[in-house]
C-alpha cells in the first residue's frame, strides 16, 4: 500500500542527490529501495557504493546485472559473496563482518550471567524465536514445546528469551498467557547479545542472529517457518540448499537446520539436548573460532578505504 510513497520519494531524493553532485553516494543495504536509486545516480555521472550484498548468490540471481548498472563498488560482509560479482565484472571488495570486530574471541559467560542476574551454575538454553511478528507467529509454538520437551527431560534447565521490543514481549507474553504454559522461562528486553552469551546451548530463527551466536561460539540449533505460499516462492527463487550463515560460511553443515515441517518441538529439544553434552561440541565450536579470524577484517576501515580509493579514482 505505502509503494506510491516509497516510489516517489526515492524519486525525489534521486533528484536532490544529483543535483547536489556529491563525489559518492553509498546507499546502505535495503537493495530494493537503493538498487534504483543508485541506477539514476551512477547514470548522472556520479560514483556508487553499495555497502552490504544483497542476497543475489542466494536467490533471484538475475538481480545481478540490474546491479551491475547501479553498483561502482559493492561492499561485501562475506568473502563466498565476491564470486558472482567478479564474474559478472561488478567491482567489489570483502571487508568482514563488523560483528566480529566487536565480539571477542573468548566471550565471558560467567560474566554474561552476573550482568543479566542468572543462576551462574544452571544450564541454560536462550530462545530466539526472531524479531518480527510473523517469525513469532510461526515460531514460538515449536520453541516453547521444545523447550517444555527438554524441561521433562532435564528438570535443572532454564530459559531465557530476549524479547526484540515491547510489542514483541507482549505478542509472547499473550501467547504464554492464552497457552497456559508453565516453564522456567525470563523474557529480556532487547540484550539478545548478553543472552546468548549467557547460554550453553541457542535455539534461534535462522538469520543474522545466527552469526552472532556463531562468533560468540554457542551450540545452535536453527529453525524457520513460513506461510505456504511464502514457502511456494521460495522453492521457485531458491538456488541454495543450506540457509544459516554458519553452514554457508562454513561450506558444510556444521549447524542443524529444521524449516517447515521438519520444525517440530520432538526434533528441535533432541538436537539442542544433544548440544548440552560439550563434549560433541570441541570440533564446531573450534571452526566457530576459525570462521571468526576470516571475517575479523577490521571492517569499518576497510570499507572506508576501499570508498575514499574510489572517489580518488574519480576524481583523479
Amino acid at each position: 500500500k505505502r509503494l506510491p510513497e516509497l516510489l516517489l520519494m526515492r524519486s525525489r531524493l534521486a533528484k536532490q542527490i544529483i543535483h547536489a553532485k556529491p563525489d559518492c553516494f553509498i546507499g546502505i543495504d535495503a537493495p530494493v529501495f537503493n538498487t534504483g536509486l543508485e541506477y539514476k545516480i551512477k547514470r548522472a555521472g556520479i560514483k556508487t557504493v553499495h555497502y552490504v550484498s544483497p542476497s543475489v548468490w542466494a536467490w533471484r540471481e538475475s538481480r545481478i546485472y540490474k546491479i551491475a548498472k547501479s553498483v561502482s563498488l559493492m561492499v561485501c560482509l562475506f568473502p563466498f559473496e565476491l564470486d558472482i560479482y567478479h564474474r559478472h565484472g561488478v567491482k567489489a571488495v570483502c571487508i568482514g563482518h563488523p560483528l566480529a570486530d566487536e565480539i571477542a574471541m573468548c566471550p565471558d559467560m560467567q560474566k554474561a550471567r552476573e550482568k543479566l542476574n542468572l543462576n551462574t551454575d544452571m544450564p541454560i538454553v536462550a530462545l530466539l524465536p526472531g524479531s518480527r511478528g510473523t517469525e513469532i507467529k510461526f515460531l514460538i509454538e515449536p520453541f516453547l514445546n521444545a523447550a517444555k520437551l527438554m524441561l521433562n527431560n532435564n528438570p535443572e534447565l532454564k530459559f531465557v528469551l530476549p524479547c526484540a521490543n515491547q510489542k514483541r514481549k507482549m505478542q509472547i507474553e499473550k501467547y504464554i498467557f492464552e497457552n497456559n504454559i508453565e516453564l522456567p522461562l525470563i523474557l529480556f528486553n532487547g540484550q539478545s547479545r548478553e543472552v546468548m552469551t549467557a547460554s550453553n546451548v541457542v535455539l534461534l530463527a535462522s538469520g543474522t542472529a545466527t552469526l552472532e551466536a556463531m562468533l560468540l561460539k554457542k551450540p545452535m540449533v536453527v529453525a524457520y517457518k513460513v506461510s505456504a505460499f511464502s514457502l511456494w516462492i521460495f522453492k521457485k527463487l531458491l538456488k541454495i540448499k543450506q540457509f544459516s550463515l554458519p553452514n554457508l560460511l562454513a561450506k558444510e553443515l556444521l549447524v542443524r537446520e529444521f524449516i517447515q515441517e521438519d520444525c517440530t518441538p520432538e526434533n528441535l529439544s533432541g538436537e539442542a539436548l544433544s548440544l548440552l553434552d560439550t563434549s560433541k561440541n570441541i570440533s564446531t565450536i573450534k571452526k566457530f573460532h576459525d570462521l571468526h579470524k576470516q571475517l575479523k577484517l577490521g571492517g569499518n576501515e576497510k570499507a572506508a578505504n576501499a570508498i575514499v580509493e574510489l572517489v580518488v579514482e574519480n576524481n583523479a
